[in-house]
């Protein structure tokens, strides 16, 4: 099976990986082939090698000793590569969009989003590297000397989610690279080309030596086998929450740093003095954007009562004017969800909640795959729609009375990915947004954003207090090293 595009024909060239895992350049797997499906038309896409826990355990030797040259390598010598791998995502960017678009479901744009924001990963962990690697410490005796610096954790494990494939595989590997570690990347079975494939071809043209990066497609049991490898240092692990628990468990058992970016049940708050249409605008993205199949989605609409009526009236007509098709078809916004799986449990989530007095103002009714932008209102704190995340395009509204009761309403939930305060008053928006119990806030603005340079995580169920991005990346890839000496050096 072989995808057509219309762009690059000729990149990558399927005959060269069709079938094949990538580690120490592409080979058939033990653990067989694995097909890709294209959501929007249930067509064969694709068909790449599917990782057995052996080939997992092979991997993870051979990047335990390509990780050691590549560890000794100097800092340019490492930057050059990243900078290279940047050239050649930029040269390929119309390929890797198709691959985004025919493999995710996701329109052109969300392609062009991943592209960007994969390009802004790399350009920021090139400038990590240029960060001091460590300190000079006061000794204790007079004359010595003590110095601690930064050492790389040997081999990175890298488990990526189908949402953003390409974005959250670099979100990873770029800084875990860049720092002089080795990795093992498995991408999600759903998207293993845009979130594996691709990424190998792109390393590989830059120049990556071989053994550093290897990528090992495949389901839970290749995910588990990552994680327990005895090379493996350290996990990196972006899903559900469900899986974040497994992942920290296995990992526990080795003792093994964590960095878990799990799910979200977020909120946009709209206070009484909002620009409603404004605040409307942003919770139409936040919610339907992707199908709102993102951690950072906006699964609370809280408006103020004094405008909740005005500000569900513009979301509904934002709604009503998203076109939905194939995503590949001139401006289409809405696309496919991933999965029939996805789909039936959004499905559920929407009827049962219906069931118990929800009322659906638009959408909630779907075909096939393709799930339309769904308005919500009567919703009580008890419906799905209140308490699941989601992953779909639905925006359940919810009117409060008071700040207090705001606060409560959005705090009202075991997540703490991220939220969006509206309010014409600044000051009155960041006071309020201080009460949130969320690791990032957006005020006046949607609710689902990322950035290369800035520390990106949750609280509670939304992950285990660690973040990637900005500085952060150092301390999540990357060790303390103390040395003394009674004199000077």
């Amino acid at each position: 099976m072989t995808m057509t595009v219309t762009g690059e024909r000729t990149w990558p060239s399927a005959a060269e990986w069709t079938g094949r895992i990538f580690s120490e350049g592409w080979r058939y797997p033990e653990g067989g082939t694995l097909g890709v499906i294209e959501p929007a038309t249930g067509e064969p896409l694709a068909e790449v090698g599917r990782a057995s826990p052996a080939d997992v355990a092979r991997a993870g030797a051979r990047a335990a000793r390509a990780g050691s040259a590549w560890a000794a390598a100097t800092v340019s010598e490492r930057v050059d590569v990243l900078s290279r791998a940047d050239r050649a995502l930029r040269e390929h960017s119309e390929a890797v969009r198709e691959w985004i678009v025919r493999e995710s479901g996701g329109v052109p744009t969300k392609g062009d989003y991943e592209i960007a924001a994969g390009l802004g990963q790399l350009q920021h962990a090139i400038g990590l590297a240029s960060l001091p690697p460590g300190e000079v410490l006061t000794p204790q005796a007079p004359g010595g000397t003590s110095l601690a610096w930064r050492v790389p954790l040997g081999v990175v494990g890298v488990i990526a989610p189908w949402n953003a494939p390409l974005l959250f595989a670099m979100r990873a590997l770029a800084p875990a690279l860049v720092l002089g570690n080795a990795a093992l990347l498995k991408p999600d079975p759903l998207t293993p080309v845009s979130g594996g494939v691709l990424v190998a071809r792109l390393f590989q043209e830059a120049g990556l030596p071989d053994g550093v990066l290897h990528v090992l497609p495949g389901g839970a049991e290749t995910g588990r086998a990552v994680v327990a490898d005895r090379h493996v240092a350290m996990v990196s692990f972006t899903g559900s929450t469900e899986a974040g628990r497994e992942v920290a468990r296995v990992a526990g058992e080795g003792l093994k740093r964590v960095s878990l970016e799990l799910g979200g049940k977020n909120s946009i708050v709209v206070l009484a003095d909002a620009d409603v249409e404004a605040a409307a605008a942003a919770g139409a993205v936040s919610s339907f954007g992707y199908q709102g199949q993102a951690c950072v989605a906006a699964g609370r609409h809280v408006v103020h009562a004094d405008v909740v009526e005005a500000y569900t009236e513009a979301l509904v007509r934002q709604a009503k004017a998203l076109p939905i098709g194939d995503p590949r078809d001139d401006g289409v916004v809405i696309g496919p969800v991933i999965s029939e799986r996805q789909a039936a449990r959004i499905e559920r989530i929407v009827d049962e909640s219906v069931v118990g007095g929800a009322r659906v103002l638009t959408g909630g009714t779907r075909e096939g795959l393709f799930y339309p932008p769904t308005v919500l209102d009567r919703v009580d704190r008890t419906m799905p729609v209140f308490t699941e995340e989601i992953f779909g395009p639905v925006a359940p509204v919810i009117p409060f009375h008071g700040e207090d009761q705001a606060v409560e309403i959005a705090n009202d939930t075991a997540y703490g990915l991220t939220a969006a305060v509206h309010s014409r008053s600044l000051p009155r928006a960041t006071a309020f947004a201080q009460r949130l119990r969320t690791g990032m806030i957006h005020i006046n603005d949607v609710s689902a954003k990322d950035a290369a340079n800035a520390p990106f995580g949750g609280m509670g169920l939304s992950g285990n207090a660690s973040r990637i991005g900005g500085t952060s990346s150092l301390e999540q890839f990357t060790q303390w090293r103390w040395m003394t000496a009674p004199g000077s050096l």
